[in-house]
């Protein structure tokens, strides 16, 4: 199949890496991301963002409840919610356990959502996870699980805290300049000492997202750990949307699983295993990655509609992830339905995601035009995920995949014959790896 051909308008990474912009961007105060960190960022692919806090015994949006709220609510929130808070059942291990299986490589914790609420022990307010029933700073056990499964750290942090504009008797709103930091030296002077807080106790912080004005927050981080990346506040990161076209540098996109980023009981739907993996896939052909939220019940649990689809994510990776980490963006982002990426190391492998095909029968063959490369006398192919030589139960077949360069393209003739699901039917893309290819410029 012959389809329409999208461009990447990305440059190569020599491009990208260009130092003298980078050393004019750390001169200017611009941007102090190091960029061998932002080239290693692009290597990981896929996070796990987990929106979790005292609110989620409610079942509502996190925080944003208190913009607009009456003071009855507000007093409730700030004064009742942490007395019943109380997750028996918090396991970080297993949360960590689960991401590493399922195919995460770092994770994003909501240590202080815009309410003001600390999910890790501080000294700068009682409004915090050591002033409630269960007291056990939540922050440290999720830094040390997935620290201990190897697993990138990483800590969200709000500078709009709502607490403090409560206590000041301000209206509770965001971005809105009478109350952001930069114009609120107590809440500025709060914020800044919760960072110091956060960067001496708790270890390496792998990655940054300051959810709201980063000035001042952004650059305590970067003094207090040079390492650290800084993500949202630091680069493009798109919420809920993927970009029309790749961006030029390193980006992120954060999605729900369903309709809200904290735990929602009821009245949510959530998306399907085949649409996280097609997101994931178009986010890889661009560029960027993909971090990808859960939101933990009260209790601690991930909810089981939540863990079972990011399992079908964890199987799908555990064929193909070797299409989606470590490789940068094709000269084409797609041709139809057929996305690609390239190994970062060796541009002339290529992978081949192809979609949008939920009937195609095991032992069934179709065939595939590509336009955007051509094969030389070295070039090789294959199925991710199997030999290539066996049909279960069909000695007969020959379920081997070819290609055959042809003047109007390279032609491939691909079988789907590994048998995932007992009753033979995977809706999920199948990845076709060719090596030694040249592109051919459209």
């Amino acid at each position: 199949m012959t389809a329409k051909t999208d461009k990447v308008k990305l440059p190569n990474q020599a491009t990208f890496l260009n130092q003298n912009a980078d050393d004019e961007a750390v001169a200017t105060g611009k941007i102090r991301n190091k960029p061998e960190r932002l080239e290693a960022f692009r290597d990981q692919a896929l996070g796990m963002f987990i929106h979790w806090s005292l609110d989620s015994q409610l079942g509502s949006v996190i925080s944003h409840s208190l913009v607009g709220a009456d003071d009855d609510y507000a007093r409730r929130f700030f004064e009742e919610l942490p007395r019943s808070f109380y997750p028996s059942k918090y396991d970080p291990v297993e949360w960590a356990a689960l991401a590493k299986l399922c195919g995460f490589k770092y994770a994003v914790f909501t240590n202080k959502h815009h309410s003001g609420f600390c999910m890790f022990h501080t000294r700068t307010t009682d409004f915090s996870i050591a002033h409630t029933p269960y007291r056990k700073d939540i922050t440290k056990m999720y830094a040390d699980a997935f620290r201990g499964v190897d697993l990138g750290v990483g800590f969200y942090f709000s500078p709009d805290d709502f607490w403090i504009l409560h206590r000041q008797g301000k209206s509770i709103a965001r971005n809105v300049p009478e109350v952001m930091p930069l114009n609120n030296p107590e809440l500025m002077q709060h914020n800044l000492a919760q960072i110091e807080e956060l960067y001496a106790n708790y270890g390496a912080v792998d990655y940054l997202f300051i959810d709201g004005q980063p000035d001042g927050i952004r650059d305590l981080a970067w003094k207090l750990q040079p390492d650290t990346l800084v993500t949202r506040g630091g680069m493009e990161t798109p919420e809920q949307r993927l970009p029309d076209q790749a961006p030029r540098e390193p980006w992120e996109a954060c999605f729900t699983l369903g309709t809200q980023w904290q735990f929602k009981p009821t009245n949510e739907t959530y998306k399907s295993g085949t649409t996280l993996i097609e997101m994931l896939i178009e986010t890889r052909a661009k560029g960027g990655n993909l971090l990808l939220n859960v939101g933990p019940e009260p209790s601690g649990v991930i909810p089981f509609e939540q863990e079972r689809i990011i399992r079908e994510l964890g199987l799908w990776l555990f064929i193909n992830g070797e299409a989606i980490y470590k490789v940068r963006p094709w000269h084409v982002t797609r041709e139809g339905d057929v996305w690609f990426t390239r190994n970062a190391d060796d541009p002339g492998t290529v992978y081949a995601f192809l979609t949008k095909l939920p009937d195609w029968q095991r032992g069934q063959r179709k065939d595939f035009v590509l336009q955007s490369m051509k094969a030389t006398a070295s070039t090789r192919i294959s199925v991710l995920g199997h030999d290539g030589k066996v049909l279960e139960y069909a000695p007969n077949v020959d379920p081997v995949p070819r290609f055959e360069q042809k003047d109007d393209g390279l032609h491939l003739d691909i079988m789907r014959a590994q048998r995932i699901y007992n009753n033979s039917r995977w809706p999920n893309p199948i990845i076709v790896k060719l090596t030694a290819v040249e592109p051919v410029i459209l």
